[in-house]
């Protein structure tokens, strides 16, 4: 096609940065997200355990408000790995039902209505692409997990005090670590699975099953031979083991072996899978994963 008037310029404005192009996917979806009122209503409910948190953490350093309720310090929760560990393995269950509304769309619209070329025809990679679409979960599961466990953590160190904070300083470093580690593990799935399926429902379908029906599997395998292995098809248990690691609280589970007439004979101890087995699932799954999008991102597909 010819081309007679020749009035077209450069483009003068100012230009993004390289290294933030990525982001301009959240910043768009972030109004998608948010447009629905039920799950603006449930990212709100996801901050009700870390207010329970809050609480606890100060009761704990107030002697005027355990008066008024008349309540022991003794009897509240004491405040250690235990304490963190359990709020963020149940933040870890609300960034699961988040990916589950958030997650599966993301990809799987583009792909479906074939607006890959539009993305990559312009100055943003592949790479770009899938690192935009990981970090709308990023942010928004960041936002209700490590992020305000981490001031949390803080909280407790300004009202216990220095000696308090250079103690328990590793603390700080497993949140971040067990969160993010679950954080990139949701949304690698999530975007692989959005890439295969290309319908949201189905995807979500999907994404829910892959986590719940290997850790009825794996139940079943546990309780038929006396053991724990059957967790490292589970992905939920992966991850409290990587957690139970991380704040050194491994689980140490007793099966009792009865006879016919009801007494114990025996008893067996039957340990979690070894920490690095754990890790090495997780990072074989966050691998295919990788693979699963590197072949399916692209700008347009052959068809036969």
């Amino acid at each position: 096609m010819a081309v007679y008037e020749h009035a077209y310029k450069q483009y003068l404005g100012k230009l993004t940065p390289q290294w933030s192009r990525f982001l301009v996917i959240p910043r768009h979806a972030f109004r998608d997200v948010f447009r629905s009122k039920l799950f603006t209503a449930f990212f709100v409910v996801c901050f009700i355990p870390l207010l329970i948190e809050a609480i606890l953490i100060y009761l704990h350093h107030n002697v005027n408000a355990l008066a008024i309720l008349k309540v022991d310090v003794r009897e509240l929760i004491p405040i250690d790995a235990s304490f963190f560990q359990t709020f963020v393995n149940l933040q870890a269950s609300f960034a699961f039902f988040v990916t589950l509304f958030v997650g599966p769309p993301l990809v799987a619209r583009d792909l479906r209505n074939n607006a890959l070329p539009l993305y990559l025809c312009r100055p943003f990679s592949r790479t770009e692409y899938v690192l935009g679409k990981m970090s709308v979960l990023f942010i928004l599961l960041s936002a209700i997990t490590w992020v305000p466990q981490l001031l949390l953590f803080c909280f407790q160190a300004y009202l216990e005090g220095a000696s308090w904070f250079i103690d328990n300083l590793w603390l700080a470093s497993a949140i971040f670590i067990g969160s993010v580690v679950g954080i990139l593990l949701l949304a690698l799935l999530s975007q692989a699975v959005s890439a295969l399926v290309k319908w949201r429902v189905i995807a979500s379908a999907t994404l829910l099953g892959i986590f719940f029906i290997p850790s009825v599997f794996g139940e079943v395998i546990n309780n038929i031979f006396l053991t724990r292995w059957g967790n490292i098809i589970s992905l939920g248990a992966l991850m409290k083991n990587v957690s139970a690691g991380l704040f050194g609280t491994f689980i140490r589970t007793t099966a009792h072996i009865t006879d016919f007439d009801g007494r114990v004979s025996r008893e067996i101890i039957m340990n979690e899978p070894p920490l690095w087995a754990s890790w090495f699932v997780l990072f074989v799954i966050c691998a295919i994963c990788l693979a699963l999008l590197s072949r399916k991102v692209k700008a347009y597909e052959v068809v036969r």
